[in-house]
């Protein structure tokens, strides 16, 4: 899995890229054939305070890409966020290739 943390009007830090890879462990976990991560986090420059903490990622999986952004007054909370929707669309994405039906019994005469 190749990941890429990057930051737009902040320097990401040691302990936010440890707390971002912890959290994207939880997708992985769920579904291993994750080709490709690219985190983005943002601090817009806004007048008000609320929701100016941005972050958006990027997962292309076998088979599908996915995009999920969330935007909080805390960064933590924004990473938090994103990843609770990027784990929805990876499980969705996982049942709807998994083969849930079977073949019908032959009957025997």
């Amino acid at each position: 899995m190749n990941l890429t943390i990057s930051g737009h009007h902040l320097e990401v830090t040691p302990a936010l890229r440890s707390y971002v890879i912890t959290k994207l462990d939880r997708i992985t976990r769920h579904f291993d054939q994750v080709v490709d991560v690219k985190v983005l986090l943002t601090v817009e420059k806004q007048k008000e305070k609320q929701n100016r903490q941005r972050a958006e990622c990027n997962i292309h999986v076998k088979g599908n890409d996915m995009f999920a952004e969330s935007a909080h007054a805390d960064l933590y909370a924004a990473v938090d966020e994103l990843v609770d929707k990027l784990d929805r669309q990876v499980v969705r994405h996982k049942d709807r290739i998994q083969q849930h039906h079977h073949e019908a019994p032959k009957r025997l005469m």
